[in-house]
């Protein structure tokens, strides 16, 4: 088995490609397809997903079984005023992954995001509900489902929001630095949504890559909160004394429009692999309690 992991200096890559080398996820075992593989660790100066033809010959040479794209213009605000690169590489780039699969064969495991809905609501967005981007961010990276859909046959679309990890920068670690720096600070309480641990995220994508169970999948942590109530529960699990009070969004006026309501239900897991993700204040606490 030769998986090919795009954008493997990223958060959510080194967590899947420390599973495969190890064996095994933080949540369980991985499927036995999904040992001792082939890892391919890509990024961009390795190869540039915007280039149609660098893909192409890529796939060629390498001939992966299954491609994990985890390559994204994550900047939300910097998407706003870079919009081009945004969809270069958040559209474009799934775009030449996928025809770059299909060309060989390959399955196509791209993540993508609680933005491509309008975050308008009080329940939970289901696989089949209607999108309704509100920013350059969500705009791009539902062009690049579309694409996906479009181009590669056997694809999964898997969809995460408020993913923190081990590895890079997030929000976890930002609130540990902020409320250690400064003993208190003020957090969003009207945006609400369901923090996700890289961990079970990385544990279900590779549980869902070597079936065929194609298609559009949720992937988030079990339960919902807003950023506010998220950063009380950090500060509780670091053992940092750090005052956190609420206020809105306005107060806090950003480029990009943030999604009010954006949790997601993990549907299509349900109905397929199972759905194994933690509740989110499990996941957090196993968080610190596993930080090397």
């Amino acid at each position: 088995m030769r998986i090919l992991i795009t954008g493997s200096n990223g958060m959510l890559a080194k967590q899947i490609i420390t599973d495969l080398e190890r064996g095994y996820s933080e949540i369980g075992p991985l499927p036995s397809e999904m040992l001792h593989p082939q890892i391919l660790k890509c990024d961009v100066e390795d190869l540039d997903i915007t280039d149609n033809n660098a893909c192409r010959a890529y796939f060629i040479e390498h001939m992966p079984d299954i491609c994990i794209n985890c390559a994204a213009y994550t900047n939300v605000d910097g998407c706003e005023t870079n919009q081009l690169d945004a969809f270069k590489v958040n559209a474009m780039g799934a775009r030449n992954l996928a025809r770059a699969c299909e060309l060989v064969g390959a399955k196509l495991v791209h993540v993508s995001t609680d933005y491509v809905f309008s975050g308008e609501g009080t329940t939970p967005f289901c696989e089949y509900d209607p999108v309704a981007p509100k920013s350059v961010y969500g705009k791009t990276k539902l062009a690049g489902e579309k694409f996906v859909e479009q181009f590669c046959s056997k694809f999964f679309i898997v969809r995460t929001a408020w993913l923190y990890g081990y590895e890079g920068n997030n929000f976890v670690k930002t609130m540990v630095r902020l409320g250690k720096e400064r003993g208190s600070l003020s957090v969003v309480d009207d945006q609400r949504g369901n923090p996700t641990n890289a961990a079970d995220l990385s544990h279900h994508i590779l549980s869902i890559a070597p079936t065929c169970e194609y298609g559009v999948y949720h992937c988030t942590g079990k339960g919902e909160c807003s950023w506010y109530e998220f950063a009380k529960e950090i500060m509780a699990c670091a053992g940092i004394d750090a005052i956190v009070s609420p206020c809105t969004t306005e107060e806090f006026p950003r480029p990009a429009k943030r999604p009010a309501y954006s949790s997601l239900e993990n549907m299509m897991l349900q109905a397929t692999v199972g759905d194994n993700m933690r509740h989110w204040k499990d996941a957090l606490k196993a968080y610190f309690e596993n930080q090397k």
